[in-house]
Parts: C-alpha cells; sequence; structure tokens
C-alpha cells in the first residue's frame, strides 16, 4: 500500500491502520536480520518466540531500528510531532521443524484490540509490526478489521481455542468481529503496517516451513498519561522520547546512555 505521507493521517484516521510503509533497506535489513540471530542463538528459538522483551533498551542496533527515520515519517503523521516508544518485543512464530508447537497446539494471537491490555489514557497508541521476514497468508500474515477502532473498547474474554500467544490469554467473542471485512497485510522483510491501539486484528497460525518474525513497537503521544487500572495492569519501564519534545512528563524519560534523538 503506498499512500503519500500527507495523506497518510486521513486513511488511518478512517481505515485505523497502515500497512506495507518501507523502512529498512536492503543494507540495513540485512544487518537487522544478522543481530537478531545472534539473540537467537544466544537464547534459544523458544525463548525468541515472544520474551526479546524491550530490548531496545540494551541494544543499540534495535534502538535504532525503532527509531528510523522511515518508521517515525509514518508514526508522527498520524501520532503528531511529540512521541514516546512506550515498548518493544520481538514476536517470532516458528514452523514446527524448528520449535516443537507445546501439545501439538500451533501458536496463534486471538482477536483482541491492544488498547485492552495497556493502562493508560491521554491520548491514542500506534503499534507497529515490522517484518524481519516475508509475511503472507502461509505463515500467519495479520489480519485487520479496518474500522474497528471506531467501535470502542470491546469485550474480551479468556480464548475458547488453545495455542493463543496474548500473555492474558484473552479474545474478542467472535460475534463482535466483522470477519466479513477482514483484510491481510502482507509484508516484505523491511516493510511495516502500523494499527491503532483499538483497532481489533488476529493472525492465524503458522502452517509453513518459513519463520514468521517481527518486531513490535508501540509509540504514544507525549499527551497520554499512565492509570491505575486493575483490568489493565501496566508498568512502563522502558519509554523514551524518541520524536519531538515532552511537555507533559507524564512518563520517565529512560533514554539509554548510547541513545541520541534526531527526530
Amino acid at each position: 500500500m503506498k499512500i503519500d505521507s500527507n495523506k497518510m493521517k486521513d486513511f488511518y484516521d478512517t481505515n485505523g491502520f497502515l500497512t506495507a510503509i518501507e523502512v529498512l533497506d536492503e543494507k540495513e535489513l540485512h544487518q537487522a536480520q544478522k543481530e537478531h540471530e545472534n539473540l537467537e542463538e544466544k537464547f534459544g528459538k523458544e525463548y525468541a518466540q515472544y520474551d526479546l522483551h524491550n530490548i531496545h533498551m540494551q541494544n543499540e542496533w534495535v534502538m535504532n531500528v525503532a527509531v528510523h527515520p522511515n518508521l517515525l515519517k509514518a508514526i508522527t503523521a498520524v501520532l503528531g510531532p511529540n512521541i514516546i516508544l512506550l515498548d518493544s518485543r520481538f514476536i517470532c512464530k516458528y514452523p514446527p521443524s524448528e520449535v516443537p508447537h507445546k501439545n501439538n497446539t500451533a501458536p496463534y494471537v486471538a482477536w483482541h484490540q491492544d488498547i485492552k491490555y495497556w493502562g493508560f489514557e491521554g491520548g491514542p497508541v500506534a503499534s507497529v509490526w515490522l517484518a524481519f521476514d516475508d509475511v503472507d497468508a502461509d505463515n500467519g500474515v495479520l489480519q485487520i478489521i479496518p474500522g474497528s477502532h471506531k467501535q470502542g473498547i470491546l469485550e474480551h474474554r479468556i480464548a475458547e481455542v488453545a495455542g493463543n500467544m496474548l500473555t492474558a490469554n484473552q479474545e474478542i467473542p467472535k460475534h463482535l468481529v466483522n470477519v466479513e471485512d477482514l483484510v491481510e497485510c502482507p509484508l516484505k522483510a523491511g516493510e511495516m503496517s502500523v494499527h491503532d491501539g483499538l483497532t481489533v486484528h488476529a493472525s492465524q497460525p503458522n502452517m509453513s516451513d518459513r519463520r514468521r518474525c517481527g518486531f513490535v513497537i508501540r509509540y504514544v503521544p507525549t499527551t497520554a498519561y499512565p492509570v491505575k487500572d486493575p483490568e489493565r495492569p501496566r508498568s512502563f519501564p522502558a519509554t523514551v522520547l524518541v520524536a519531538g519534545t515532552d511537555e507533559y512528563k507524564h512518563f520517565q524519560d529512560n533514554a539509554p546512555h548510547f541513545f541520541t534523538k534526531t527526530f
């Protein structure tokens, strides 16, 4: 999807997502893939599926990806000029030949809204999926319900099918998901999609013989502020001001020593 940067916000506000945005060039992608491969070797693939969390605080190359100019250009287009990186995580679905499925259950991500898990108010959250591998229907492409971000926070309940990768094991009941409107977001490695925290989305199991790995990064405008909500318990130890200025100071700027803001 090629969208003029001036039209990004209009499309995003209407549909709740953007997709196929080019971020990393071939050289940058190759270097990032090699660095991630080193982490796989260090921690093991089972750990690397979901537990490489907020490592932008320790790894300069990860931080550099999270503040890539092409990425921040899109984020500031939809959220405004003053942006905080809230959280990051690598999520990898490996084929069973590389990481056997526990209890013969293929991992998937149930229909959900990101904002259901994030304890803050005062602004939206934008979630980036930056592909480290080509992603398509065979290996668990992101599925979006366009316009669903206009429905508010929907009911979530415990998932009925085993294998849900969501930490809280929640899902939106099927009768609340307009699956007939479903849009898939295939990506080439180095491209990203972005969706609003209220946008209903999911992904199916990886049934291919290829890995499906991506870097998930959450961003909020500086107007956002944390709240104590038992329904959304969350701490924010890895927040970094990555664009513009922060006149509100609702979140601590935990920028690692190697980071210099340039956007």
